[in-house]
């Protein structure tokens, strides 16, 4: 398997970023998102704004729920059931959100967490859901 890294320059920060699939380490692209979404492998979170949602509709299996909600952290353990071992794979529109929130529900005590950098619109690590044509609802 082939490695690469890249530098990304930001104003003053550096980011490194390596292309190497990485499932293991928290990490979908948004077609395996999809795939595990649709078969129940893994809940799907959208957690950008309702604007959001209405501008460019929903992934096709993503429950919604808005990061800046107050009752964020409950409304999620609801959506689990009560069970922060469950998969669950975050997605906002270009990966930024969904990183900060992945690490912070991990230090939360939500074992299982999952990324989808590329998000809804692509990044760096991807085209994104909509480039890649996959379904949405509106």
């Amino acid at each position: 398997m082939k490695v690469t890294r890249r530098l990304f320059e930001l104003g003053m920060v550096t980011f490194a970023v390596s292309s190497a699939p990485s499932f293991a380490k928290g990490v979908l692209t948004a077609t395996q998102a999809f795939a595990k979404a649709a078969t129940g492998k893994i809940t799907l979170i959208d957690i950008r704004t309702p604007e959001e949602w209405a501008e460019t509709g929903t992934g096709a299996g993503a429950q919604r729920l808005d990061m800046r909600r107050d009752d964020f952290v409950s409304a999620l353990d609801k959506l689990l059931g009560g069970d922060r071992t469950k998969a669950v794979a975050l997605i906002c529109a270009r990966g930024v959100r969904s990183s900060r929130l992945s690490r912070s529900l991990r230090e939360g005590g939500f074992t299982n967490i999952i990324d989808v950098p590329e998000g809804m619109l692509g990044s760096y690590a991807g085209p994104g859901w909509l480039e890649r044509g996959l379904p949405v609802s509106r």
